[in-house]
């Protein structure tokens, strides 16, 4: 006997969702991808800004609240989802700070909220001092599978910005990796410690965090259905 037919999804309803790349990804991720299709199954189209533009080597956090602000005016409506992935989960929470009558609410997947800071090893003190010194330094960039310069303008801009103590109230869903070596879970635990808006849902995944997507996304469908 035939199995019947599968029924549709459910249409979300919801206003504009903005996926936030990470640092040295893109908008075509694997998790950008997978995220952009389900959206696109409940009948929502995911905006994915391209922070490397208009060049990877001027990149920096401040260049990339000044892009989410002009996104969020060209997408109108009401208070936005964002969806924030490693150093782009540390935008959206600056993001929720400064625009807060903008944002409605916030995905964290591996949050760098201690970006740049002591106990983020973004890179030893010997080596910041190093591109302090040259002005530029290579980092491998997973979009382009190839290493990029980055001027160290990044860095010291950073350095101006503080997620793990921002002050924001939108209910926030964080899903991080037990095992990520890039982003410790214990830090982001206490980063939810402290606030009672935020939800967080530890995975047996590791920073990228590509083994869980389809668990990802039942969890952010019933955060956003419940809200």
């Amino acid at each position: 006997m035939p199995l019947p037919p599968r029924m549709p999804d459910a249409p979300l309803t919801t206003n504009a969702v903005v996926y936030l790349h990470g640092f040295a990804s893109s908008a075509r991720s694997t998790k950008a991808g997978f995220l952009r299709e389900r959206f696109a199954e409940r009948g929502v189209t995911l905006a994915c800004p391209d922070f490397n533009q208009p060049d990877f080597s001027s990149l920096t956090l401040t260049r990339m609240l000044d892009q989410l602000d002009a996104e969020l005016s060209a997408l109108g409506g009401g208070p936005a989802t964002l969806i924030g992935s490693s150093l782009g989960g540390a935008l959206a929470v600056l993001a929720a700070e400064r625009f807060p009558t903008r944002i409605g609410r916030l995905v964290l997947l591996a949050p760098a909220v201690l970006f740049a800071k002591e106990g983020h090893h973004l890179l030893t003190p010997e080596r910041i001092e190093e591109w302090r010194r040259v002005g530029r330094r290579p980092f491998f960039h997973f979009a382009d599978r190839t290493e990029r310069l980055l001027d160290f303008s990044f860095y010291e801009d950073s350095l101006r910005y503080n997620p793990f103590d921002a002050m924001f109230s939108q209910p926030t869903l964080i899903l991080q990796g037990l095992h990520d070596t890039s982003v410790d879970c214990r830090t982001v635990e206490a980063f939810a410690r402290r606030r009672p808006n935020i939800s967080l849902v530890l995975l047996d995944d590791e920073h990228q965090l590509v083994s869980s997507l389809p668990h990802i996304w039942e969890r952010i469908v019933t955060f956003m259905e419940t809200l």
